[in-house]
């Protein structure tokens, strides 16, 4: 009953996680979309209530005409929009899909006891240490640098090195499926942050001293602007990290700490096209393809670079289903596809998560019955995706994920 619970829960954190990140990813795109093609007003009446842009577009059968006060407006309208729900939601949905998907069943989903073998409790410390670190060195970074001449630049590198750092830590300490996913949440802690701890902060403080008759310090809004523009250049790398969980070709390779960096300096790069496109249509900037270009390239080569590597051909083992179950024969053997050998490798590879005692995800494969009924999901997740046994906890070999697989080609019998 707890896993069923626990499915449906992931489920539904997940339908709303999903639906929050795209409100709050469309209105960021939209938003620097819309500094980025602003142009000066051409209305004296505009110029004179202090509008520094204005941009004309049409959607939905209609003209929209929305202006950019420079610092503040004359005055305050009696309805003002604030866009900050739709992060709070994203991450509050977000951190308690993680809880529920992963820090529940530490042991299972967090821990790789071939990389570290730590309690849970360890591991969920460590794993939530990631959020607020990451946050407090990245904050103290913008801080100290983000002021200074070319400060755009020196934080942009301390931040990949930042990143670089992170990955490589968090692919060392956990399972890769849940580093992956762990670094996607740390880098989107620190751009809900961004808002919670700076922009809204600096936009109360304007609202405050425009009510009170007061100069606005127009540092409020600089700095929003600046936390805005990192939280567009960390989304395509953070939707990266939190999609890939769902393809074990990159978690689980042996440097999978540099397959993460290199997919989401790729992200960020072709976010940087996006970005400058919108001001080279304007006649600001160069044409921003280059950065197109570089971005296509790292995932062009990311994917030669994983290829997987050809298949040995079988070669038949007689009377081998000892040895296959035992996994002591050479790579590349295959020994008999009958259902009583692969009988054998479930009951020691995966019975005890799915047996009799226990059925994770309500699977349960211990009887001719059920595993046919499981037949195409057994294949798919141990011999095509090789995502079972979770982190290979039960240490299943790839002579007998293969013996599996031959079984399956062989149509799945269990007579």
């Amino acid at each position: 009953m707890e896993s069923y619970l626990l499915d449906w829960a992931n489920l539904l954190l997940r339908w709303v996680h999903v639906i929050t990140a795209i409100a709050w990813v469309g209105s960021s795109f939209y938003f620097v979309f819309l500094d980025s093609s602003l142009t000066p007003p051409v209305d004296d009446d505009l110029k004179k209530q202090g509008v520094s842009g204005e941009l004309w577009a049409v959607h939905g059968g209609g003209f929209y005409h929305p202006v950019k006060f420079n610092v503040s407006p004359p005055r305050l309208p009696e309805h003002l929009h604030w866009f900050f729900w739709e992060s709070y939601s994203t991450w509050l949905s977000g951190f308690a899909l993680f809880t529920v998907s992963y820090l529940w069943s530490a042991s299972t989903y967090l821990i790789d006891k071939s990389l570290m073998n730590w309690s849970p409790g360890a591991a969920i410390s460590v794993a939530v240490a990631f959020l607020v670190v990451f946050w407090m060195l990245y904050d103290a970074i913008c801080q100290l640098f983000g002021q200074k001449k070319n400060g755009d630049a020196i934080v942009g590198g301390l931040v990949l090195v930042l990143v670089c750092v992170a990955a490589w830590l968090a692919c060392h300490w956990f399972a890769g499926r849940a580093a992956f996913l762990l670094m996607g949440a740390m880098i989107a802690t620190s751009m809900s942050a961004n808002v919670f701890f700076w922009i809204i902060p600096g936009q109360k403080k304007v609202i405050a001293a425009i009510k009170a008759g007061q100069p606005v310090d127009p540092v409020h809004g600089q700095r929003g602007k600046q936390r805005s523009v990192h939280n567009t250049y960390f989304t395509l790398p953070v939707l990266f990290a939190m999609l890939s969980n769902h393809y074990s070709f990159t978690y689980s390779h042996p440097q999978n700490w540099l397959v993460l960096i290199l997919m989401m300096f790729a992200g960020a790069a072709i976010r940087q096209f996006f970005v400058m496109r919108h001001g080279w249509k304007l006649g600001r900037n160069k044409h921003p393809l280059p950065y197109a270009l570089v971005g296509v390239a790292v995932i062009v080569g990311v994917i030669v670079w994983l290829q997987p590597a050809p298949v040995a051909p079988r070669v038949a083992i007689p009377n081998a289903t000892n040895s296959v179950a035992n996994g002591d024969h050479p790579a590349g053997a295959t020994g008999p596809s009958s259902y009583e050998s692969v009988r054998k490798v479930l009951a020691q590879r995966c019975y005890m998560c799915h047996g009799e005692q226990v059925q994770m995800k309500n699977v349960r494969l211990d009887s001719p019955e059920a595993l046919k009924l499981h037949a195409q999901a057994v294949y798919q997740q141990a011999v095509v995706t090789k995502v079972m046994p979770m982190n290979n906890a039960t240490g299943i070999t790839d002579e007998e994920r293969a013996l599996i697989g031959q079984w399956f080609q062989d149509g799945a019998k269990v007579e």
